[in-house]
């Protein structure tokens, strides 16, 4: 399904609720560089390991591998120092950063699988405006597709989940998202497989437009370049 024809285009939004890392920048080279490395010195297959570390917390990827003699809490805080020191390579996904600033401070937040002083540096590198609302890996005690993450940003927004709309690029997020209540936009920018949705799709932000009405309401406008 594309944003054409979608319900997300008739809809207005208390609103929007973006996941970080896929979905308004690009981390894919620093991350897969990282975890190829670890996946590598714990004897693990790397094509097959590193495409399953996206969209969920470092902790939850190790702990679920459960390999011997490997402390997940302990390793996890190991790979976030690594990708807090390596950010080359990050960038917006296209058109992120202006659709976000054209967005008021309050009808607006973040929702990673991050730690905080990763997401803050990632942010910072990609250029993208630090939202008011920043929801990471410490904020919940489960991760994605557990909604919580979710349900969490919008109260601090001050809104029903049912009332967002929610921006997502990985399958977990995705869950999380329609566990929430929201409504979801998938988006593909970072996708190097076809990916079949039943949600509304966008390739980036070039061609989405918000429009907030008097009441602070959102709605969704796509249109040509």
């Amino acid at each position: 399904m594309s944003m054409r024809g979608s319900s997300v285009l008739e809809r207005r939004y208390s609103a929007l609720l973006f996941d970080m890392d896929g979905t308004i920048l690009n981390s894919i080279a620093s991350a897969e560089r990282i975890w190829g490395r670890w996946a590598q010195r714990h004897g693990l297959d790397v094509e097959v390991f590193v495409p399953t570390v996206h969209g969920g917390r470092a902790f939850d990827t190790i702990a679920r591998l459960a390999l011997p003699g490997v402390d997940p809490q302990t390793e996890a805080q190991l790979i976030t120092q690594a990708e807090v020191a390596d950010v080359d390579g990050i960038v917006e996904v296209p058109g992120a950063a202006a659709f976000l600033r054209a967005l008021p401070k309050q009808s607006w937040a973040i929702v990673t699988s991050a730690p905080k002083i990763l997401a803050v540096r990632r942010i910072e590198a990609a250029g993208i405006p630090m939202p008011a609302i920043l929801v990471t890996s410490e904020d919940v005690s489960e991760g994605k597709p557990n909604p919580a993450c979710y349900l969490l940003a919008a109260q601090k927004l001050g809104v029903e989940a049912t009332e967002c709309l929610v921006f997502e690029d990985a399958t977990a997020g995705i869950l999380a998202g329609e566990a929430a209540g929201a409504d979801i936009i998938v988006v593909t920018a970072t996708h190097t497989h076809s990916m079949t949705a039943q949600h509304a799709v966008i390739s980036d932000y070039r061609t989405l437009l918000a429009n907030v009405d008097e009441h602070g309401f959102i709605a969704l406008e796509e249109r040509d370049i």
